[in-house]
């Protein structure tokens, strides 16, 4: 009788931690989805997700390696937010294609469009300079994001220290200068938002007034 009682609560042991890991376990995918779900992933293969986290915690040969899950992931990730934009990303290609059609309107091999409004002859920034600019920059469809002309106080910061756009446009502009810039999202925030005025994969316009190199 004594050995029945003991099996017996062996038994309820038994069953209560593996309920109690079943509770866990089911807690640690909860968690686990509404992290995916935040950042837009809305769907996966489970049993390979499964597989995956058995083969980390067992200390298994891995099928994908840390550093190329992490380029796998980070791929699928700016795929889902292109594909999500793709009305933005197909109207600012329309406006740079339009507008490289203007005889003012000169591009670059990178895609970088600018225009003279006119034209500076003092010398030209180099990438180890720190310059002083007045600039507007607006959307395409003319919503203003940021203006130092707005606000009455020019900017000095590095010529490297801005987006790509700026970085190649300031590295050609004689001081004195003031050009518009039309930015392809790739030159400017690409997949990023950086403020609430700028969605994602935005074409950007600036007019740059190149003051001085300090």
């Amino acid at each position: 009788m004594r050995i029945l009682t003991f099996f017996a609560a062996l038994l309820w042991v038994i069953t209560a931690q593996a309920q109690k890991m079943d509770s866990v376990s089911y807690s640690l995918g909860v968690l686990l989805g509404q992290n995916l779900r935040q950042q837009g992933i809305e769907q996966v293969d489970g049993a390979s997700l499964a597989n995956a986290i058995n083969d980390v915690l067992g200390n298994k040969p891995l099928k994908v390696e840390a550093a190329d899950a992490n380029r796998i992931v980070q791929n699928y990730m700016q795929g889902m937010q292109a594909k999500k934009h793709e009305k933005g990303i197909a109207e600012g290609k329309a406006y740079l294609e339009a507008n490289a059609k203007r005889k003012e309107v000169k591009t670059l091999p990178s895609g970088l469009q600018y225009e003279i409004m006119t034209a500076g002859n003092g010398p030209i920034p180099t990438a180890n300079d720190r310059v002083t600019v007045h600039y507007h920059g607006t959307l395409i469809d003319g919503t203003v994001f940021d203006s130092s002309v707005d606000r009455g106080q020019p900017a000095t910061f590095g010529v490297t220290q801005v987006i790509q756009g700026w970085i190649e446009a300031l590295q050609l502009m004689p001081t004195g200068s003031k050009w518009k810039l039309h930015i392809p999202y790739n030159l400017a925030y690409g997949e990023r938002s950086p403020s609430p005025k700028i969605g994602p994969f935005s074409t950007l316009i600036f007019e740059v007034e190149l003051i001085s190199i300090n």
